[in-house]
């Protein structure tokens, strides 16, 4: 009986979990701090330029830290739907444990890490070409490369070996289970269940997240239906006929980008 009832409380908390990630993102996003979501050179000015000015390193520490939380709240959002199976296989696992709610608490926090680490990543090399553009007159005058050049590596990258390894590895989550949940250390074990599967998540999909530089850090609407896409190719039958068809679409969008700018 407890089984059963923890079972159908899983999916309320998961939905909560999600729904709460989406709703800050929404009210962030329409808000005057919503820049923030944004990678913009909001650190000169207002209060987040004096605590930069004030704290050793702060114009790279601050920053990272307010965009590696903005991309766990895309992740919690976008990529928490895309791994429910694996989310909902573990819980039927430990249903019958009292440190049920802990385990998987800790395998989401896992899971969050590693699209953390992705998002610091990410900001880092955002910074690097804001950067670049800043010190080419060539880039400031056709900053739409980037774009197009963004839009072209995640076409590409739906082809390669790496995509469809991790992509295989996601759509079988009892294989994340079986390699690392024995039981005998439950909470480490879980965490790294979690972290384990994350890695392979953004190994599969950190291309498709990439273009949210492209088309806006602050779009709800494009996380959706990014989000979308993603959960699809992870998660339904057919999911796997989707990679090639998105990555020849990446890729002509990439190509009108080109010719849009080149012939005008």
């Amino acid at each position: 009986m407890q089984a059963s009832t923890s079972q159908r409380w899983f999916l309320p908390i998961i939905g909560l979990l999600i729904g709460t990630a989406w709703t800050a993102l929404l009210v962030w996003g329409h808000n005057p701090y919503g820049r923030y979501l944004a990678h913009g050179q909001w650190t000169e000015l207002g209060l987040a330029a004096s605590i930069c000015s004030a704290i050793p390193a702060g114009n790279l520490l601050l920053p990272g830290l307010v965009y590696a939380g903005g991309w766990v709240l895309m992740s919690a959002a976008m990529m928490l739907p895309t791994s429910f199976p694996l989310f909902r296989l573990f819980d039927r696992l430990t249903s019958a444990r009292p440190d049920r709610t802990v385990l998987i608490s800790l395998l989401v926090t896992g899971y969050l890490l590693a699209w953390a680490g992705f998002g610091v990543a990410a900001h880092l090399l955002d910074a690097a070409l804001h950067d670049a553009v800043v010190r080419s007159d060539w880039l400031l005058l056709n900053g739409w490369t980037v774009g197009a050049g963004a839009l072209a590596i995640a076409g590409l990258f739906q082809f390669s070996q790496l995509k469809y390894h991790c992509l295989e590895k996601c759509r079988t989550p009892f294989s994340f289970i079986a390699r690392h949940w024995h039981g005998t250390s439950p909470r480490s074990e879980a965490f790294r269940l979690g972290l384990d599967h994350g890695i392979f998540c953004v190994g599969c999909c950190w291309a498709i997240m990439l273009l949210m530089f492209v088309v806006g850090t602050g779009s709800v609407g494009w996380m959706l239906i990014l989000g979308a896409v993603m959960a699809l190719e992870k998660n339904v039958s057919w999911g796997r006929k989707l990679v090639e068809p998105l990555g020849v679409g990446l890729l002509v969008w990439s190509g009108v980008v080109v010719a849009e700018h080149v012939w005008t």
